[in-house]
């Protein structure tokens, strides 16, 4: 904030960044949560007038701005394909092209989970090996060279991938101690290695069938980020298309011609598609599962800048929300239930079942509100309660109020429960009657109200989106 003021009050002196309107970009998969600890943190900063904007959505403006005649390379009936790789995650969008009163509409239809996946995976992936080299050379490596193997794979990296002609690079790590010089190790990585192992370990030929793979779950663990257990993006990017198909065909049916549920273009982002060699491989595998589906081969869209592209998107959807360019739909990408005990005589050793009352549907746009239809609940107040949540990437015509008895695995996921004491003095114990109000704030996080018959008797849910793991 400071260093931004510094720099700019020199040209603009009254233009200090606290009092613009600020647009962060965050990764599409950010649940609400996460959603509300970035404004949480934007706010601590001093930054008030902000909005959030998923990444992927900001590499789509930022090619539609790149391509004045965007409106000539799509149509209605297509459904872009986002794929985003950047150093710490991978996030998969897909963005659909309609058409309302004869003018083309843009709308985010879907996407994936929260994958911590990217470049970073790769630098680690490359150090691990070459520590191996030099563990066969009788070489051990403590932390601190480890790191510098580690910055040292990241280099070579990308000057491999920058010249594909360049059969290796070398590989310095100083020694330890008073040999710091005289300690140096040396290796190489070669074009052939870097290629089997990024290539193969991260963007492996799959089947359209394939699925991440699971490792042994071992009993004890560190408590930390939930990385991704399968390093095979493919597999991660299967697993979303498949279970997407039905919006894809939705979607498709729009267009004047027989559709596929598969998507009919590609747009990629982020620094690890700067090697084009990775590019290439996710088009190719991209083109196999078409040809399995019998589906025509997704298009590539390309020329954006993939270092500033979601900067720039980002400085074109500010440009949008005061009138000047289209938008892109989108709303929340997931929907969202609250468990409802079910009013039944007790059996002995049975709890009672739970129905899911769907409080946010698919799609609710953000700065939207409304009350929930249809019969009101008893909230238990004044002692503690375990509240129970759902959320669902598929259920997209579920609408607000829908009652579901009964649901697959793979259409609900509980997520973390809720346990609190809602303040209610004179009332412990006892059940009001509420009934509940949703509201999707104008940055995306979302706030669950329970509303009795008396003005004092309002209850604030902070809702839990992260899924239970």
């Amino acid at each position: 904030m400071e260093a931004w003021n510094y720099r700019q009050l020199q040209r603009f002196p009254t233009e200090r960044l606290e009092s613009q309107e600020v647009v962060l970009t965050v990764p599409a998969s950010f649940d609400a949560s996460a959603r509300e600890l970035t404004v949480e943190a934007a706010r601590a900063a001093g930054i008030e007038h902000l909005t959030l904007l998923e990444e992927p959505q900001a590499a789509f403006y930022a090619w539609i701005h790149t391509h004045p005649d965007w409106r000539k390379q799509v149509e209605v009936g297509d459904v872009v394909l986002v794929c985003d790789v950047g150093g710490g995650t991978t996030d998969f969008t897909l963005i659909a092209v309609g058409e309302e009163a004869g003018n083309l509409v843009l709308e985010r239809i879907a996407v994936g989970d929260h994958i911590l996946l990217g470049g970073d995976n790769m630098d680690l992936a490359l150090a691990h090996y070459l520590q191996q080299k030099f563990a066969r050379q009788g070489i051990r490596l403590d932390f601190g060279q480890f790191r510098q193997l580690t910055q040292a794979c990241r280099q070579a990296k990308e000057k491999l991938f920058a010249d594909p002609e360049r059969p290796a690079h070398p590989i310095t790590i100083l020694g330890r101690g008073s040999r710091v010089i005289g300690g140096t190790l040396t290796s190489e990585l070669t074009q052939a290695e870097l290629r089997q192992l990024l290539l193969d370990g991260f963007f492996p030929a799959v089947d359209f069938e394939a699925e991440p793979q699971a490792t042994a779950t071992v009993g004890l663990q560190e408590l930390g980020l939930p990385y991704a257990a399968d390093a095979a993006i493919t597999r991660h990017l299967a697993s979303f298309l498949r279970r997407h198909q039905t919006a894809l065909a939705e979607r498709r049916r729009q267009g004047q011609r027989p559709a596929t549920a598969f998507p009919t273009a590609l747009l990629v982002n982020g620094g690890v598609f700067k090697a084009r060699v990775l590019v290439e491989r996710l088009v190719d595998v991209l083109n196999s599962w078409a040809q399995s589906l019998g589906a025509k081969p997704p298009r590539l869209l390309s020329g954006t800048d993939l270092d500033l592209a979601v900067a720039r998107g980002a400085a074109c959807y500010g440009m949008v929300r005061r009138g000047r360019g289209i938008r892109i739909r989108g709303g929340t990408a997931r929907a969202y239930y609250i468990g409802v005990a079910v009013n039944l005589p007790a059996v002995p050793g049975m709890p009672p079942p739970v129905k899911a009352v769907c409080v946010v549907p698919f799609g609710m746009e953000e700065g939207t509100e409304a009350d929930v239809p249809g019969q009101e609940f008893g909230l238990v107040v004044g002692v503690p309660v375990r509240f129970r949540f759902f959320g669902s990437s598929t259920r997209r015509k579920d609408t607000l109020g829908t009652v579901l008895e009964d649901w697959g695995e793979d259409e609900l996921q509980e997520l973390d429960a809720l346990e609190v004491t809602l303040q209610a003095p004179g009332l412990e114990g006892r059940l009001v009657p509420v009934r509940l109000h949703s509201h999707v704030t104008a940055v995306g996080t979302l706030e669950l109200w329970c509303l009795g018959r008396e003005p004092q008797h309002r209850w604030k849910l902070e809702f839990q989106v992260r899924e239970r793991q």
